[in-house]
């Protein structure tokens, strides 16, 4: 966690946050103007959101437990959670299950029922603020508290014997585990310290609790084969956020410490490793992924004997969706481990089907224009064990989260704690538009269109490019992170596109821009601007584009290639690749895409770095981005910012502190939202 790179990357970045005390500091005097009420509306729809991270089944699916964030004073943005679960005895209303003391908040999370479903896990920090512990319920009694640990704890589960949990832990960690969190800023002697995600086991009636894994190994997800004897996992030896793309599937012996076993070595990246019900196989994920959490490929299965173990794909494992035109992206065995499934992103869409392991044959389920989501960033239902019952989080543009609960696609409302939402920008429409990669392969996007549209008026488009670039824009109701949302309220159209390169039509669609950033990709989008501009009063003088991480990198790009945008807002950019190579703490993700390191192929990295083409940019341009963002460090900003002011180029750069790759701080985020409303209503009006 604690490396030399990420370490020598902060302090270049807190240098030059120093160096450039002269740009608008988010604290700072030089505020944008207040919003218009339109805009205002729209930041209370998407500040006022009580969000809902997970939803749960309870095996015998007769509950549900789901964890929902809680309001601060006057209504404000808390880091306080609560676990809620239904009771069937009183028409499943919610009630509130929790170790903080009557009226006490903590935040409380991650919940995992019992095997017989009579009982629930959950971490909570109720004993001491910042320190999470794991906790048992019986849903009758007062949680008793289990561990006593201090460190990142996470990813709860029961063994199927119901006799231990395990859980993922890293001891004394000095931040939150993932390479979206902000980076520890260095001090004194720069070293390699690791701090490695291990698998640590609880038994429940004596709370001992053993750590099974090597100390220099990180797990990243796991499940229990059907006996409670073993474990499998996706893990990686040394730096946990960089080598997640190199992870292969061990097993590990609970029974018997000893070293673990690789079963699956891939050339791309694995998710969602799960354990057949009949022990026999495990199946997971596989295929080209840029962000750890944000899963897509084809689904393969490999014996969980498995011995033979290749280097360039994995021995004996077989892929039982080949051919799909889909991005799966979270799994679930059948009972009888005949069939799997599955969580896919489709052609912009959420959507759930079902493999047969025998047949091949794909059956689906449901799809919607929505957001379907049981935890964490991929599409998923959480199943009861016969694969009857759902628990599901559901969202969209026009309906904020709230749980949902019973048959896939016939689920009931649970929750309504975001009734009084409503949204503030106008209806939104899925647009496909013509591909130049051959065949009959169309691209997909999604049209927000502005608030109170009027057919009869000329409007301006903003293009709004997703990060990833292995991700894809669903329908989703926007938190206050999502700053282009308020866009529509000041009287825009924006255009989100899923080019080549994105999650929803199959693997060869994600792979089609390797080797290849700004290329195709960066074709499909603008063909999506000439699309909409065909079908819509969108005045061609009043374009621009915006994004955050790789929508970044595409915007810097874009306003290197074309003068058709006549402003940009640039999120956590990329503007150097051969600079970026050495800056960032997740390199490993760039070999998959550009074929080799920078160091022995440079020209790959080269033809696509917006700094070699910045002397072509006209366009105004507002940059911001996190002091301590290690996925896309702040000198990649600064880059890009200086080359338009010595180019005289209009501009605008601040650096937010104490922010990693994902805001936390909900000002910051205010704050965006204004400043990237007034630039852009300063140059497309």
């Amino acid at each position: 966690m604690n490396r030399l790179a990420k370490l020598a990357s902060i302090f270049l970045a807190a240098a030059l946050v120093t160096s450039v005390a002269f740009a608008a500091p988010a604290s700072g005097t030089d505020t944008p103007p207040n919003p218009s009420p339109a805009v205002q509306q729209a930041i209370r729809a998407m500040s006022g959101v009580r969000e809902i991270s997970e939803a749960v089944v309870s095996p015998d699916g007769l509950r549900a437990a789901w964890v929902e964030s809680l309001p601060g004073k006057n209504g404000a943005p808390s880091h306080n959670s609560a676990v809620f679960v239904t009771d069937p005895t009183t028409g499943n209303s919610p009630h509130r299950i929790s170790a903080a003391a009557a009226g006490a908040a903590a935040s409380e999370h991650e919940v995992a029922w019992s095997p017989d479903s009579k009982n629930l896990a959950f971490f909570s920090d109720a004993a001491h603020p910042g320190e999470p512990q794991l906790y048992v319920t019986s849903l009758d009694n007062s949680p008793r508290q289990i561990t006593h640990v201090k460190g990142d704890v996470s990813a709860p589960l029961w063994s199927p014997d119901g006799k231990t949990i395990a859980f993922l832990y890293i001891p004394n960690a000095p931040r939150a585990a993932g390479p979206l969190a902000a980076e520890t800023q260095p001090e004194g002697v720069i070293r390699q310290d690791a701090y490695e995600q291990r698998l640590a086991l609880v038994d429940l009636k004596t709370s001992l609790l053993r750590i099974i894994t090597p100390a220099d190994m990180y797990v990243y997800e796991y499940d229990w084969s059907p006996d409670s004897r073993k474990l499998c996992a996706t893990a990686a030896h040394g730096n946990g956020d960089d080598n997640w793309y190199e992870a292969q599937i061990y097993i590990f012996d609970v029974l018997h410490i000893a070293a673990p076993q690789s079963i699956y070595k891939s050339d791309m990246q694995i998710g969602t490793p799960k354990w057949s019900p009949d022990g026999k196989s495990i199946a997971f994920i596989a295929g080209l992924m840029s962000d750890e959490g944000s899963i897509g490929g084809d689904i393969y299965t490999v014996p969980a004997d498995s011995s033979n173990v290749s280097s360039n794909g994995g021995g004996d494992a077989r892929d039982i969706t080949p051919d799909i035109k889909a991005s799966p992206a979270s799994l679930t065995w059948s009972a009888d481990s005949h069939s799997i499934v599955f969580g896919e992103i489709i052609d912009g869409q959420s959507g759930i089907a079902s493999v047969n392991l025998h047949s091949g044959e794909v059956s689906q389920l449901y799809t919607g224009p929505e957001r379907l989501s049981s935890s964490g960033f991929g599409v998923a239902v959480s199943l009861s064990r016969d694969g009857r019952d759902a628990a599901v989080v559901r969202q969209s543009y026009a309906q904020p989260p709230e749980v949902w609960f019973g048959p896939i696609g016939s689920w009931k409302q649970i929750t309504r704690i975001n009734s009084d939402l409503h949204p503030a920008w106008g209806k939104v429409e899925s647009l496909h538009w013509a591909s130049d990669m051959g065949g009959d392969q169309k691209i997909q996007g999604w049209l927000l269109y502005p608030t109170n549209y009027d057919p009869s008026k000329k409007y301006g488009l903003v293009v709004n490019v997703h990060g990833g670039p292995a991700s894809a824009t669903l329908p989703a109701w926007p938190g206050i992170r999502y700053y282009y949302a308020a866009l529509p309220a000041a009287g825009y159209f924006v255009l989100f596109p899923n080019p080549r390169g994105s999650y929803g039509a199959g693997e060869a669609f994600t792979k089609a821009n390797v080797k290849d950033f700004g290329g195709g990709d960066f074709r499909d989008i603008m063909a999506g601007v000439d699309a909409a501009l065909a079908s819509l009063p969108i005045d061609p003088n009043r374009l621009g584009i915006t994004g955050w991480s790789y929508g970044g990198f595409m915007s810097m790009w874009a306003v290197t290639q074309t003068h058709r945008f006549k402003a940009a807002v640039i999120g956590a950019g990329l503007s150097d690749w051969l600079s970026y190579y050495g800056e960032n703490q997740i390199d490993k993700w760039m070999t998959f895409y550009f074929g080799d390191t920078v160091y022995n192929d440079p020209a790959v990295y080269a033809k696509s770095a917006p700094i070699n083409f910045v002397k072509n940019v006209q366009t105004p341009s507002l940059i911001v981005v996190g002091d301590s963002d290690g996925e896309c460090p702040p000198p990649q900003s600064f880059e890009f910012w200086h080359a338009l002011v010595t180019f005289g180029v209009p501009t605008e750069f601040v650096i937010y502190p104490h922010e990693g790759h994902g805001f936390s701080n909900p000002a910051h985020s205010r704050d965006i939202i204004n400043r990237a409303v007034a630039w852009f209503d300063s140059h497309l009006q």
